[in-house]
């Protein structure tokens, strides 16, 4: 496959390495993905081995290599990685520890003492609230449970950092990745030295704050020889996949909305200015002067892929003859399910919750099962349990009075017709879906500015991005689903209790 310019998006989303290759007029000329895995050692632990990073980047673009995509054509590489977690190195820049990941609900302790003690101060710093997705709480746990860790730390570096710096040498991450720690001061728009020392970090530890479009480096002999892109290939710095993946789907103006149903789900409005909440998270827009407000699920996609992996094992085996996908196969079980999944209701908390309940105790549920409840009902609860998860999400969004003028369905979930139907008539409001618009085209779109192939990312998007179709709501079907909506909500605040005793 040859073109004369190539750009690559390398994504490291919670559950797997996505790669998409892209021309200088953003068509798409490739694209792979690898998944790795996750690590659950306790309840509300989530862990990931770093190795397994570099090594499903490597197998990707084997993958793309397989399907002929000229590498001798790639003119700049790019990097995105799901963000607050924390890759701990020492001395010698080898990691000392697996990463928290941002999954991970072990500090509830720590954060109800931030809470208590300094939480107004944080807020008024940070713009966020202290909650175990952050890396600010997580580091608090290791100085209690784990003091020799911290100890021995010399860098500090992030998913999508430390890979790149295995392909560069140079240690820097980007200012939005940085707003992910709680360790950043947004007004000044550095690192704040107070925030830091509350969990007992050093601020030399910390990398360089560069811009996300800089070139932060070339690729070296050693990662050409492993990774087949050529030596001294530019390398743009990227940044967190969240902000990456609004991006790449085209919400670059106020008002535009990003419903995310990806390994975890994300309710996203962009605004002009930040406006600090809260329940939500806040952080500036690829865009610069742009930011955007975040409202956020702990697991949308990952419930459809547990699910798979735990009860699908006939799914799977069936679907390596047939030539398609589990989750295709799970998918017609689902559309055999009437609306409603004839009464089940799922709850899709297998990690706790954050927005809107920020809860780390809740856990998933399935109810409302009857004796005639059928595998197709269980799915397809589950498709709908996590829409209601992203329009409560969306309830806090409404809350805070922030205009919405279009939504835009991204993540892998949003590419299954039943799925994105399931959502927009949820929502009650029509949507559109990009193409390819996820993080790693966004991240390839980076590549391409980061080295001079646009005059800036704005225009790249403008230029690159492509509506794949537009989704109009029914008014029976929503109608029907504001008041499961109401059900939904209800289950919850009727199991919150039994949870919180546990």
């Amino acid at each position: 496959m040859g073109c004369s310019s190539i750009y690559l998006g390398i994504d490291f989303g919670t559950g797997g390495c996505k790669i998409t290759a892209i021309s200088e007029n953003g068509l798409l000329v490739g694209e792979a993905s690898t998944e790795y895995p996750t690590e659950f050692a306790h309840p509300g632990w989530s862990e990931q081995n770093p190795d397994d990073w570099y090594a499903a980047m490597l197998a990707s673009l084997d993958k793309l290599r397989q399907n002929k995509l000229d590498f001798n054509g790639i003119r700049a590489i790019s990097f995105d990685g799901s963000t607050h977690n924390a890759v701990l190195l020492d001395g010698q820049m080898k990691p000392l520890r697996k990463t928290i990941m941002w999954t991970d609900q072990r500090s509830t302790e720590e954060c109800a003492f931030l809470r208590k003690e300094c939480g107004e101060r944080i807020f008024q710093t940070a713009y966020q609230m202290p909650a175990p997705t952050w890396t600010l709480p997580q580091m608090m746990w290791l100085k209690k449970h784990e003091p020799e860790v911290l100890k021995n730390t010399r860098h500090l570096l992030f998913v999508k950092d430390y890979v790149r710096y295995l392909v560069t040498g140079n240690a820097v991450t980007d200012y939005i990745e940085a707003q992910g720690t709680l360790f950043f001061d947004m007004a000044k728009m550095a690192w704040s030295e107070e925030l830091v020392a509350l969990a007992g970090g050093a601020m030399d530890a910390l990398p360089e704050l560069v811009k996300p479009t800089d070139v932060v480096g070339y690729v070296t002999a050693k990662a050409a020889e492993e990774t087949g892109i050529p030596k001294g290939t530019p390398v743009v710095c990227g940044t967190s996949d969240s902000a990456v993946e609004d991006y790449g789907a085209g919400a670059i103006e106020p008002g535009d909305c990003i419903v995310k149903l990806a390994t975890a789900g994300n309710v996203n409005v962009m605004t002009s200015a930040p406006h600090p909440f809260k329940t939500t998270l806040t952080y500036s827009h690829v865009v610069p002067g742009m930011w955007y407000t975040v409202s956020a699920t702990n697991a949308a996609a990952l419930c459809q892929r547990w699910f798979r992996d735990t009860f699908c094992e006939a799914e799977k085996h069936d679907a390596k003859h047939l030539g398609t996908s589990a989750f295709e196969l799970m998918n017609r079980m689902a559309e055999e399910s009437a609306p409603g999944a004839n009464g089940v209701v799922f709850h899709p908390y297998l990690q706790g919750e954050r927005s809107p309940y920020w809860d780390a105790k809740l856990r998933a549920s399935f109810t409302g099962i009857s004796i005639s409840s059928t595998k197709g009902d269980f799915i397809r609860a589950l498709l709908e349990g996590v829409a209601y998860s992203l329009r409560d999400c969306f309830g806090t969004i409404e809350k805070m009075k922030l205009p919405v003028k279009r939504i835009f369905l991204i993540g892998g979930g949003a590419r299954g017709r039943l799925w994105s139907e399931i959502v927009c008539n949820v929502f009650n409001l029509p949507v559109s879906v990009p193409t390819p618009g996820d993080a790693s085209f966004g991240t390839a779109l980076l590549a391409a500015t980061g080295s001079g192939a646009f005059p800036d990312s704005r225009c790249a998007v403008q230029k690159c991005l492509h509506i794949d179709r537009e989704i109009q709501p029914n008014a029976e079907l929503a109608e029907f689903y504001r008041h499961g909506f109401q059900e939904y909500r209800e289950i919850h605040d009727a199991l919150a209790g039994v949870y919180a005793k546990r």
